[in-house]
């Protein structure tokens, strides 16, 4: 690898990995929806994630949860099975969290799932359950490693800071050498170097695109790379491609007892209302479920991702493919979507409005819009509206409540304009309705 990658500056790496990111990104960006697995020793705790370090546990007796990490055959196809289902288009595995241990077979690090517990590829499984689904294929991978005796001393000691670096790439070296075309790579765990100069990483990325020319990497090695990953926060980035990575519980990434998560657990409704910002904003959403230690999925998640499959597969139109913004006419929030009631995503010039509760009159009023309206439809049955236009409103009469979408009760409906309408913000069209100006 030394003699084949001819390494560049900072500034002409980002120059030209900036080149190609639109056709790298293509069906990222299209694809809206993924799912995120934590899965490691830790789900033998089942006490979170970071367990060791927040435990404090020797790193001898946590190497004794090798013994109870023992992945059912199979899992890795329930994992991508359930996403496929969910409507998710890709899945990112955690090969190696904090915790150090590799879960493919690792000439680098003996302390993988090979050579202890199951004594597997669980790797390799994985990227085998997603192609036989038809999901695009991604790996965590954490930059720092509780069990690698330089993690810590590399904050001080230049020499156990290069030992470590040196390792890091070569276990990200095996992950992208040995199991076909990755689709994405999403660093993690930054401590205890903090930059993009303490771990290396304008080289190592250099070195790592050259064995994957199409992957997709995420900003956690302190370069900006490819998108930004808010964490459990549906928050846009106006600036840049984004995803937002969730737990499915607010509380654990990793496997937590399932009879105690279950009232905090995220139901269909509230996953199609993260997808919905991130349709509206261009963004992703990465859902997390965290394995039992035997692999199986957690029961609090496969009743809400099957519903809401059920729901995309007949509404997906809203969610994926290449969303537009709206032309908006001021900065300020949206006229008429504000509160509980609607939510809008646009392609184009169809409008699609997610429309979260049914009126009891069997109105249904969208305004802020100003563009000719030529069809309105509803995604679900692909039933045309009747409606009325005004100038700022569009207004459709006597619904009937059958009409209501009967998986998840969020209906949309696809508004298709002659061309981009244009959307009227709040601070413009006050002055109008109230002769006042909105401050």
């Amino acid at each position: 690898m030394e003699s084949t990658v001819k390494l560049v500056s900072k500034a002409d790496y980002e120059s030209a990995t900036a080149k190609t990111r639109d056709a790298r990104m293509a069906w990222w960006r299209e694809a809206r929806f993924g799912m995120f697995i934590h899965y490691g020793l830790f789900s033998v705790l089942g006490r979170q994630e970071w367990a060791m370090a927040h435990e404090l546990w020797p790193v001898s007796d946590y190497e004794r949860l090798t013994e109870g990490f023992l992945p059912k055959p199979g899992c890795c196809s329930e994992w991508a099975r359930l996403a496929k289902a969910a409507g998710m288009k890709y899945m990112v595995l955690t090969t190696r969290h904090h915790e150090g241990f590799s879960l493919w077979d690792s000439k680098v690090n003996p302390y993988n799932s090979v050579n202890y517990g199951p004594h597997r590829d669980i790797v390799a499984e994985f990227v085998e359950a997603c192609r036989a689904e038809g999901l695009k294929v991604g790996f965590y991978t954490s930059l720092m490693d509780w069990h690698h005796p330089d993690c810590g001393p590399a904050a001080y000691d230049s020499a156990a800071r290069k030992r470590l670096t040196d390792y890091i790439l070569a276990l990200n070296t095996e992950l992208l050498s040995n199991y076909g075309k990755i689709d994405i790579l999403w660093y993690d765990g930054d401590w205890p170097l903090r930059s993009f100069d303490g771990w290396n990483a304008v080289e190592m990325n250099q070195r790592l695109r050259a064995l994957q020319p199409d992957i997709i990497i995420n900003n956690r090695s302190h370069l900006e790379e490819d998108y930004g990953t808010p964490e459990e926060s549906i928050t846009p980035d106006g600036k840049r491609d984004w995803e937002a990575c969730m737990t499915f519980n607010g509380i654990s990434w990793g496997y937590v007892d399932s009879e105690q998560m279950a009232p905090y657990a995220v139901n269909a409704n509230q996953i199609l209302r993260m997808l919905s910002i991130c349709a509206k904003d261009k963004g992703n959403l990465l859902l997390n479920i965290g394995p039992k230690a035997d692999g199986s999925v957690p029961d609090e998640a496969i009743a809400p991702l099957t519903t809401l499959g059920k729901w995309l597969a007949q509404n997906g139109e809203a969610l994926y493919g290449k969303m537009d913004k709206f032309t908006m006419t001021t900065e300020r929030g949206l006229w008429g979507v504000g509160g509980m009631l609607q939510s809008l995503s646009r392609k184009g010039s169809t409008i699609y409005a997610w429309q979260w509760l049914w009126p009891p009159n069997g109105e249904i009023i969208i305004s802020g819009m100003v563009g000719k309206l030529l069809k309105a439809r509803i995604l679900g049955s692909g039933k045309e509206l009747p409606f009325t236009q005004e100038k700022y409103r569009i207004i459709f009469p006597n619904l009937d409540m059958k009409d209501r979408d009967p998986i998840l009760g969020a209906t949309v409906i696809a508004l298709d304009f002659e061309a981009e309408p244009e959307y009227i913000g709040f601070a413009k069209i006050a002055p109008l309705l109230f002769g006042q100006v909105y401050e």
